[in-house]
């Protein structure tokens, strides 16, 4: 989907810009492929800036480190097309704004969490040029898909699927008629050093380096594996944290450094139960998480939840706790639980956790808070400190499920109430969780 952010003209800059933000890939970018084709046809260079804004994936060193090694590989890829490259510390509305006055036009991709549409419509306001975004990180676009906040994967799978017969075709891969000069030189943040460049940022090295590499050829390296070994045994062994099936998209997805677009077919051209079980996963559950933080404004805090989940939630909001763990013992993986601190030392090792568990490391972290307040606050502190997917539509959504949305009322219980309830007899009817437990013990 294009659509215009202001109502100003084309100007006679030099160049056409692109913010780069949600899509940081130099392939399958939608946003990419139409300021090149503005480029073209304005007959000027293309640039693309990308911001590196303190207020986005906070210091961790970690989260820095994947996305510059994406970024990296986004800027030699773009180079050898013709296109430039900058990247500005700070806010998008000042480094962008600054490039902008020497644009003809500016494209930017789609986010859609609260500060990502902020900054769009704040720079929008700021530029005395064409300001236009294109969505480019999902199959359907969201206000295509729903034109409202959906109750639950069942009512927003019905609504998008009558999007995907024919199946979304491909950006079209243009070429770049004018490419940027040797001149064409702008104050940049140099790639070529990462560590060095991630001292000057004052990155936090919280729990070291993590287990993935970021970039596209990372990411399709893992998806060739994915889908060679891994995805005949989906549909049944995906909430088995011992049998390694999952794909591991979802921080790549997160960074945006490789398309949906790209994924869903390679996945959907097997054909097979497999298949459907990882496209539920990859177009519906993910894009409904779209649709909740862009209907949804309060999606960061229990607000978000339907009445029922909210209501039942406060009726056992004082009920008795037999563990009250304060945030640092989360964080520690100092907990009674084997299973629950396998998932954290998880996490903390690699920088991401299975899902299957990670449904299991909220639900417990409900039950063992003084309250559901201190609990959401728990879950999205530790989400977004440590998950390389963390601040993520998907995360949000995730969290909010623990507390009941997107899902139906249960049997009543203590502390949760109505609720859905997780335990540790749950996991170990389904796969064997001391196995588990002792690949991440201490």
């Amino acid at each position: 989907m294009i659509r215009r952010l202001n109502r100003h003209a084309f100007g006679n800059g030099r160049h056409v810009l692109y913010w780069m933000q949600a899509s940081q890939r130099p392939e399958w970018n939608p946003a990419l492929e139409y300021a090149i084709t503005q480029a073209n046809a304005l007959k000027k260079s293309l640039v693309v800036v990308f911001c590196l804004d303190p207020r986005g994936e906070g210091r961790q060193a970690r989260h820095l480190r994947f996305m510059l090694e994406g970024l990296s590989e986004t800027r030699e890829r773009l180079a050898a097309r013709g296109i430039g490259f900058v990247l500005r510390p700070g806010p998008p509305a000042e480094g962008v704004a600054a490039l902008g006055e020497e644009s003809a036009l500016v494209v930017a991709d789609r986010g859609y969490l609260r500060g990502q549409v902020e900054d769009r419509a704040l720079l929008a306001d700021r530029l005395a040029v064409s300001l236009v975004e294109v969505e480019g990180d999902v199959v359907v676009p969201v206000e295509t898909a729903s034109r409202k906040e959906e109750w639950s994967a069942a009512t927003f799978r019905r609504r998008v699927a009558r999007h995907l017969d024919p199946f979304p075709a491909p950006p079209v891969h243009h070429e770049v008629r004018v490419r940027s000069a040797d001149d064409e030189t702008y104050d940049s943040l140099r790639l070529d050093r990462l560590e060095t460049l991630l001292r000057t940022l004052g990155a936090e090295e919280d729990a070291g380096p993590g287990y993935f590499t970021g970039g596209l050829a990372a990411a399709r390296q893992l998806l060739d594996q994915f889908v060679r070994e891994r995805l005949e045994h989906y549909a049944t062994e995906r909430n088995d944290p011992n049998a390694d099936v999952l794909s591991c998209m979802s921080p790549y997805l997160h960074f945006g450094q490789i398309s949906p677009l790209e994924i869903a077919p390679r996945v959907r051209a097997v054909g097979d139960t497999n298949a459907a079980a990882y496209l539920e996963e990859l177009i519906v559950r993910r894009e409904l998480s779209m649709n909740f933080v862009h209907y949804n404004p309060a999606y960061a805090s229990l607000q978000c939840l339907p009445a029922w989940a909210a209501t039942t939630l406060e009726e056992h909001a004082g009920d008795p706790r037999e563990y009250d763990y304060a945030l640092a013992d989360l964080e520690a993986a100092a907990t009674h639980d084997p299973y629950w601190n396998a998932a954290q030392r998880e996490l903390l090792a690699t920088g991401k956790m299975h899902g299957y568990m990670r449904m299991y490391w909220g639900k417990k972290v409900i039950e063992w808070s003084s309250t559901p307040e201190d609990a959401y606050h728990a879950l999205l502190v530790l989400n977004n400190r440590y998950e390389l997917d963390g601040r993520d539509p998907n995360s949000y959504a995730g969290v909010a499920w623990c507390f009941g949305k997107h899902d139906r009322a249960w049997k009543e219980r203590p502390i949760f109430g109505k609720v859905r309830y997780m335990n540790a007899r749950g996991l170990r009817r389904k796969f064997d969780a001391d196995r588990y437990a002792k690949r991440f013990g201490e």
